[in-house]
């Protein structure tokens, strides 16, 4: 499925580049018409990154979220520095479907894995972003991308494999925010090797054409940020080329 998404901070519709809040672009302050429009088109999955929350946890946007979160009838998923249970549970009350778990999951997996018992697999989306190397070996990054995990994807799939992980959003760090595609490849052997996770492409869509690529790599869903902000295509453009497989 297309999973239209929306980078936030304070208020604002933004994008990062590569994850540099030096480098941001700003799209206006209208985030709940964007979504409400991007249901309308058929969207059944949102996606929400809290920039202010993830930079400062304290401020983070809640009663913005719950608006947004009431204010469409979709599966939403929102992340942005969640590091305690308590942002969890905060974040699931405010009307989250799922909550997206990044760096704590891969500094603190033991304190991650006790989420998973106690809110379900299905509301956790691990996101885990991947730099690849010449040998294919794909380092996990954290920290917004500022430092190396020292671990791979698949050592973190390994260690949440035993309680139930049900979805992993992968990102290419060298495509996000460019435009330029999707990884193929890296998803067409990850989703191979794991056959019972649900991953979710992001990271690189730049024209409808990187939507069909991605048609039989074998992911339930196609993170798109930038692209349908600087209007490429549209949503129910991207379902139908989504849906046209």
């Amino acid at each position: 499925m297309i999973i239209p998404a929306l980078d936030l901070i304070d208020g604002k519709v933004v994008r990062l580049h590569q994850g540099d809040y030096g480098q941001q672009r700003d799209y206006g302050s209208d985030p709940l018409p964007r979504l409400q429009d991007y249901a309308s088109q058929g969207a059944t999955v949102l996606h929400l990154v809290d920039l202010t929350g993830a930079k400062n946890p304290a401020a983070r946007q809640i009663p913005l979220l719950q608006t947004l979160l009431n204010g469409v009838d979709a599966i939403v998923q929102v992340g942005g520095g969640i590091r305690t249970r308590d942002d969890v549970k905060a974040l699931l009350e405010a009307g989250a479907s799922r909550v997206v778990v990044g760096s704590t999951a891969v500094k603190e997996p033991e304190e991650v894995k006790k989420w998973f018992s106690e809110f379900g697999a299905e509301a956790i989306v691990l996101a885990l972003d991947v730099r690849i190397d010449a040998a294919n070996r794909k380092e996990v990054a954290i920290s917004g991308w500022q430092e190396a995990a020292g671990v791979t994807l698949e050592e973190v799939i390994a260690w949440f494999a035993p309680v139930g992980l049900k979805h992993v959003l992968c990102t290419d760090i060298s495509r996000d925010g460019t435009l330029s595609g999707s990884n193929v490849a890296l998803y067409r052997e990850v989703t191979a090797r794991y056959p019972d996770i649900a991953f979710q492409s992001s990271g690189g869509i730049g024209n409808i054409e990187d939507i069909a690529a991605l048609r039989d790599s074998g992911v339930k869903g196609v993170i798109v940020g930038r692209a349908l902000l600087e209007g490429k295509f549209t949503v129910s453009e991207a379902i139908a080329c989504w849906q046209n497989a």
